[in-house]
């Protein structure tokens, strides 16, 4: 099996990016991180983000070490951290967009 491991960018940031589909397991942190390991707690794909401790609804979220979206729930660590759990503070618009896909869902196609 392939060693999961995820990127942190920033010691200040709570989140780390999948550097290749991590499933429920260790996770190997490269990068500015006080951790070595950590670990999924489900499925994450790659260039998604994983937790890197629990993170409460309305805080925000920081990768790069600034913030780049607030928690629209309470995100355990370990968990993907996407669409589907955070808002964007650059771009309104991407509370609109499918988690998978990442099309609008605010506009319909015919």
């Amino acid at each position: 099996m392939e060693e999961q491991v995820a990127f942190q960018i920033d010691l200040q940031d709570n989140v780390a990016t999948a550097l290749v589909e991590l499933n429920k397991g260790p996770v190997v942190l490269r990068g500015d991180s006080n951790q070595d390991v950590i670990h999924a707690v489900e499925h994450i794909p790659i260039g998604h983000k994983i937790a890197l401790r629990d993170i409460n609804c309305d805080e925000d979220i920081i990768k790069y070490g600034i913030v780049i979206g607030r928690a629209t729930q309470n995100i355990a660590k370990g968990e993907w951290v996407h669409l589907h759990c955070i808002s964007s503070v650059y771009d309104e618009r991407s509370s609109h967009l499918d988690v998978v896909t990442g099309a609008p869902k605010d506009i319909k196609y015919e």
